[in-house]
C-alpha cells in the first residue's frame, strides 16, 4: 500500500487522524478515550502470517493493529469482533479510507459472546491460521475506571476475562495455527496460565522502553498443538538516549518492518 492509496475525506468532529507506518497509513481514532500506539504496530508485526492466510483479531478496537498487518502483508484477510458500537463504525470508515475494505470484517459482538458463532456471524472454530490480541491492560478490581466510557470499556478487564479471551482465540485457531499476545510484563504469569495446555512453543519478547530499564510490555507468541519448550528472546530497546526511537524500533514503526518471533 502507498500514500497514494489513502482517501484524504474530511476527518469528522471529536475524532483525530494519526499517521502510521510512516504515514502509509492514515487512521481515525477518536479523540478522547482509548487510542491506539505502538504497542499495535508492534503486535501486527510479529503475526507470523504469509500471503493466502487468515486472522482473527479479538477487541479489533479502531482497526490500527489490523491495517499494520494488511499494509505489511498482501493478500491476507482479517476478522475483528469488537463490542463498541462506534468502534465498529471508525474500523470500518479506517478500511475504506486505507483501501483495504475487501480484506478487513469487523463483527459488532462481546468476546465473552463471540463463542455463540451462529448468532453473530462469526466464523467456525477452527478457521483461522493465526489470531492476534492487545487485550484490556487494567484489572478492572484494581484500577479506577476513566471518565471516558469506551476507554474504561477498552482498560476494564476481570479476573477471568483473559483466561475466556485465549480460550476464544484457541477455539478459533487451525491445529498449528499461532496466538500472538501483547500485554504489560507484569501479567506475564497470569497469561503464561491461560495458555497453558494450549499451545505450546511459545517465545516471548519484552519491549523495554530504554536500555537497562525494565521491559514494559512483552509479545507472547504460542502454537496450538505444539509441545515445543517456551523460549525468551532477547526482545527489542525502543527508545535511546535522546528518546528517539532506537533503529530497531524504528523500522518496525515506521518502515513496517517484521518483528519475528520465530
Amino acid at each position: 500500500m502507498q500514500p497514494s492509496d489513502i482517501s484524504h475525506s474530511p476527518v469528522p468532529p471529536t475524532l483525530t487522524e494519526d499517521g502510521f507506518l510512516g504515514d502509509r497509513l492514515r487512521i481515525l481514532q477518536p479523540e478522547k478515550g482509548f487510542r491506539a500506539g505502538i504497542d499495535s504496530v508492534f503486535l501486527a508485526a510479529a503475526v507470523p502470517c504469509r500471503a493466502g492466510e487468515n486472522v482473527f483479531e479479538a477487541g479489533i478496537g479502531p482497526g490500527v493493529a489490523a491495517l499494520c498487518l494488511l499494509a505489511r502483508t498482501p493478500d491476507v484477510a482479517v476478522t475483528g469482533v469488537e463490542v463498541a458500537t462506534r468502534y465498529v463504525m471508525i474500523c470500518e470508515e479506517n478500511a475504506k479510507r486505507n483501501g483495504v475494505a475487501d480484506r478487513l470484517r469487523v463483527i459488532h459482538a462481546d468476546v465473552r459472546d463471540a463463542l455463540r458463532r451462529d448468532q453473530l456471524g462469526i466464523p467456525a472454530p477452527g478457521s483461522f491460521a493465526h489470531a492476534m490480541v492487545n487485550p484490556p491492560f487494567f484489572d478492572e478490581a484494581r484500577s479506577t475506571p476513566s471518565p471516558h466510557l469506551l476507554k474504561s470499556q477498552a482498560h476494564a478487564f476481570g479476573p477471568d476475562d483473559l483466561e475466556l479471551w485465549v480460550k476464544l482465540l484457541h477455539a478459533m485457531l487451525a491445529n498449528r495455527g499461532s496466538l500472538t499476545i501483547m500485554h504489560r510484563a507484569d501479567a506475564l504469569g497470569q497469561l503464561l496460565g491461560s495458555m497453558q495446555n494450549r499451545f505450546g512453543d511459545i517465545r516471548i519478547a519484552p519491549l523495554f522502553p530504554r536500555l537497562g530499564s525494565v521491559a514494559s510490555r512483552i509479545l507472547v507468541q504460542g502454537i496450538k498443538g505444539s509441545k515445543a519448550p517456551l523460549q525468551i528472546l532477547p526482545g527489542i530497546v525502543l527508545h535511546d538516549d535522546g528518546n528517539g526511537f532506537t533503529p530497531a524500533a524504528e523500522a518496525v514503526l515506521r518502515d513496517g518492518a517484521a518483528f519475528p518471533l520465530r
